[in-house]
């Protein structure tokens, strides 16, 4: 049976640098670009015939981005609306890059934590920026509970703090591990129907057992990918609302 781990290896395909830092073309350089392409494939075509009837691909379109701009409203308010085009970006780009991975020798890029915290990364420093921009010092108040008795600040102040911080890793930990646990299960699976055909006689009358569980994984797998966008891009929501909407 196949490493199920091999899926996941970074191949080298051009050697760069620049700077003096390594920046070598690799698989997750070529899915990347592959994702991107997706992307401007589908806002082409979903904008290249606009009109008041929107045809099918404008009508998905328009169905996403009004999706996005619903989270953000519902979870950040009108203040919220300048944030709808990143917030679109980054589920979208997450989205066709969960999906990409599903298809057969493609690779995954959000399987790769250096990839989902890069991500993660830019949205905490985002919400701090945004919050020292909008509120100034008192953008510190976040950590101080409304009406917290005097004498329990010196312990919710410390745990408030560490959540603050601990985002950008829950935040990217979050899709890494479910894009990476889906993937090793499909592949495990994938290969007990190969060992299992190969086997022959009455091994081979199983076959069709862990055949059926891959079809059942990869259909959930499916269900994961657009999950887990869609709550990467919510979390994005909420904690640009504590930035935004301080209530303190």
């Amino acid at each position: 049976m196949a490493n199920p781990l091999e899926q996941f290896a970074i191949k080298r395909y051009a050697e760069f640098s620049v700077a003096g830092a390594d920046a070598a073309f690799t698989n997750a350089s070529l899915f990347m670009l592959v994702a991107l392409g997706v992307i401007l494939a589908f806002m082409w075509l979903g904008t290249r015939n606009a009109a008041l009837v929107p045809g099918r691909w404008q009508a998905a379109l328009e169905g996403v981005t009004g999706f996005v701009t619903d989270m953000v409203n519902e979870n950040i308010g009108p203040k919220g609306r300048p944030f709808v085009p990143f917030i679109f970006a980054l589920f979208i780009f997450i989205l066709v890059a969960n999906l990409v991975g599903l298809f057969p020798y493609s690779f995954t890029v959000t399987s790769h934590i250096v990839v989902t915290f890069a991500f993660a990364a830019l949205i905490f420093l985002i919400c701090v920026l945004v919050g020292l921009v909008k509120h100034g010092f008192h953008f510190f108040s976040l950590f101080v509970p409304a009406n917290t008795a005097k004498p329990l600040l010196l312990l919710i102040v410390p745990v408030e703090l560490i959540s603050f911080l601990s985002r950008p890793l829950t935040l990217s930990i979050r899709l890494f591990a479910n894009m990476t646990a889906g993937h090793i299960l499909l592949k495990v699976f994938a290969g007990f129907v190969i060992s299992l055909g190969a086997a022959g006689g009455v091994l081979a009358a199983l076959a069709p057992v862990p055949f059926a569980l891959t079809v059942a994984f990869y259909a959930l797998e499916l269900l994961v990918a657009v999950v887990q966008a869609y709550v990467f891009a919510l979390l994005t929501c909420i904690y640009l609302n504590d930035s935004i909407n301080l209530h303190h």
